[in-house]
């Protein structure tokens, strides 16, 4: 992992400390398999709503997906930073960051249904910003037209870049970048 992504892990997590010091992030591990797995079947189940497959062949088809995507995400951004959210010990989320130069790409960042919407993930982001704007850094993601997300997106400054037809690719820059650019 690079310094500037450490850096930035190290900015999120004491971020989310300071609301509540049971806050923890660290490195995904070979263990959390199972974790990030049925994370990422939360994060896609209301698609599958209308198929008629049995909710164990939904789950499987998930978590194939899931492994996919993992082997997809170690082969084209190797050095990412790849850390799951804790909160009092439990695994609550993940967030995947690549850093190229002059930008943070934020690869996935997911909760668990419980903890979404309750402004963890917004700190996060916003940390992001933060240690970005700091180093002259854009940061950029793709996220599905329909997600929720979305809004908290919009809401922090991120404009739609291209429209990829299943996904938006959003992009933030910070405003040091806009004036120089202009």
């Amino acid at each position: 992992m690079s310094p500037a992504l450490s850096d930035a892990v190290a900015a999120m997590a004491a971020a989310l400390q300071v609301t509540d010091p049971e806050w923890r992030l660290r490195d995904e591990r070979f263990e959390d398999r199972g974790f990030v797995a049925n994370l990422y079947a939360t994060t896609r189940w209301d698609e599958l709503t209308q198929l008629p497959w049995s909710d164990s062949a939904k789950t499987a088809f998930l978590h194939e997906q899931s492994r996919l995507q993992a082997d997809h995400y170690r082969k084209n951004y190797p050095g990412a930073a790849l850390c799951v959210l804790e909160h009092a010990g439990a695994a609550v989320g993940r967030i995947y960051l690549y850093a190229s130069p002059g930008e943070f790409r934020v690869m996935d960042i997911a909760l668990l249904p419980h903890w979404r919407g309750r402004g963890h993930g917004e700190c996060m982001l916003r940390t992001l910003m933060q240690t970005a704007a700091e180093e002259g850094r854009a940061i950029t993601l793709h996220v599905e037209p329909n997600n929720p997300a979305q809004r908290l997106y919009a809401r922090l400054g991120f404009t739609l870049r291209e429209d990829k037809g299943v996904y938006h690719f959003l992009g933030w820059t910070p405003r040091s970048q806009l004036s120089t650019a202009s």
